[in-house]
């Protein structure tokens, strides 16, 4: 079998399908070639949608328990696994089965295979359904495949106990204990779900802080909380072997003074990091290049070293967010219809769904230490927010990082609950180059949490009512 596109998309997440279908929206004949048999992605089927299900599972089972103070007492929920699991695999398949719809009502097509590049304008793929070769021809191609879990060597075991990212989604069981490697956003949020259904938890980072290299007052918050719910913290611990064991999996953890101690778990998460799927059967044939780390190098435009194959999502370069994906797919549609777009964000929003949430975008102060760029910072507690009270959860932060010298905003952080929702003011105000004094004279609607960003700026101009600023 032999087709020729305009389009082939190899990879149907976040990037892969949008390109496609704002493509196929341009008059373009498009092909998406996938592994899986529906649309979606990682994220989709095995990551951010089943995920941020768990989690908000988990935060109704948190907010029941700690209802106490305000007057209502909850008894212990019944937890029925079976119909949980099911309900997130529910969110799941409406979620793909939607995108399914939308590629045959744009005539897209749909293969599920394996792609082999012959050259660059030509693939064959192993279709997974019929089992024949299918040969496509195209002018042009997006890479999209996107991202797996980083396996360290040294904690390698073949054993069904240890999980990575996508095993934990399943949900099999709920285990008496989980060590979970790794103090990143994917080990915070399947921690906090895994101890928020009755599961003790102990998280390990190898850092001395969670979440490595979001700025220290924001991680704060979360750390303070995360460690009332999981069972034990460890910074500046590494897991130096991991062993099996009837009873479960034995750990040996190394703390930075040098000692040791060995710990037994029913089940262990590797939650270390993410890699790009690069490693495309024929790639080589192309002038498409690698970097040190794997990812496809592309220019402003999301194109390759190859004019005709285009590279977006995970693969071509951190952060490794769906919503870059998004963005970038826009940028290399763009292009290959002629288009001059670019990708050039101020402001890539990082959200992490962990109970409360942490946020930020454009320029952290942790990241202008580094670039010894002079910054001015403002702060707003939630402490002094009526609506953060109102919630029984006063403690959030808003920050705001400004130019020194003309108060124009470069970033935007907050840690509290929703903080995911308020970051997308701090992208717009971000990217549309606003001053603090653009920000404190829009009227922010009272009391919503999303004021606590005027709140800031008005901090910063010494025109908060809520915050008292001694006159210098």
């Amino acid at each position: 079998m032999s087709k020729n596109e305009d389009l082939v998309v190899i990879g149907a997440g976040p990037g892969g399908y949008t390109a496609a279908f704002l493509a196929a929206d341009r008059g373009l004949n498009v092909t998406i070639v996938d592994e899986l048999a529906r649309p979606g992605g990682v994220c989709l089927h095995h990551g951010c949608m089943p995920s941020k299900a768990l989690l908000h599972l988990a935060k109704v089972l948190t907010d029941a328990r700690e209802s106490g103070p305000c007057g209502i007492e909850f008894d212990e929920p019944s937890i029925d696994l079976a119909r949980l699991r099911q309900w997130k695999n529910d969110v799941v398949a409406k979620l793909t089965g939607g995108l399914g719809q939308l590629a045959k009502q744009r005539k897209v097509s749909y293969v599920q295979g394996r792609a082999v590049f012959e050259d660059a304008h030509t693939l064959t793929v192993n279709c997974l359904t019929s089992g024949q070769p299918q040969r496509l021809s195209f002018d042009h191609a997006v890479v999209a495949t996107g991202s797996r879990p980083l396996k360290p060597t040294e904690l390698e075991l073949d054993d069904g106990r240890i999980l990575d990212s996508t095993g934990a989604l399943e949900l099999e069981k709920i285990p008496d204990s989980m060590l979970v490697i790794g103090g990143g956003y994917i080990g915070l949020e399947l921690g906090t779900v895994y101890a928020a259904l009755g599961c003790n938890v102990t998280i390990v980072e190898m850092s001395n802080s969670l979440l490595p290299g979001a700025d220290s007052d924001l991680v704060r918050v979360v750390s303070k909380r995360i460690s009332s719910l999981v069972e034990d913290v460890c910074l500046e611990t590494t897991v130096t072997n991991l062993s099996a064991n009837v009873d479960g999996i034995d750990a040996t953890l190394q703390s930075s003074d040098g000692s040791f101690l060995r710990q037994r778990f029913e089940r262990v998460l590797v939650a270390v990091g993410r890699i790009p799927n690069s490693n495309l059967a024929g790639l080589e044939k192309t002038r498409v290049a690698n970097d040190n780390r794997g990812f496809l190098l592309t220019d402003a435009q999301c194109r390759t070293a190859e004019p005709s194959i285009f590279a977006i999502g995970d693969v071509a370069g951190e952060p490794m967010l769906a919503h870059k994906a998004f963005h970038e797919a826009r940028v290399a549609v763009e292009a290959i219809c002629g288009g001059s777009s670019s990708f050039q964000p101020l402001a890539i929003p990082a959200v992490v769904f962990t109970d409360p949430e942490v946020a930020w975008c454009g320029l952290t102060e942790t990241r202008a230490a580094e670039l010894r760029q002079p910054v001015a910072i403002a702060k707003f507690p939630w402490g002094a927010s009526g609506r953060a009270l109102t919630l029984n959860r006063p403690e959030g932060l808003t920050k705001l990082v400004l130019d020194r010298e003309t108060q124009q905003l470069l970033g935007v952080g907050i840690v509290g609950v929703g903080a995911g929702e308020l970051i997308a003011e701090g992208v717009a105000a971000v990217e549309m180059g606003m001053t603090v004094s653009d920000l404190s004279s829009a009227i922010h609607p009272h009391p919503t949490l999303s004021e606590t960003l005027g709140e800031a700026a008005d901090v910063f101009l010494g025109q908060s009512a809520h915050v008292y600023r001694p006159r210098k």
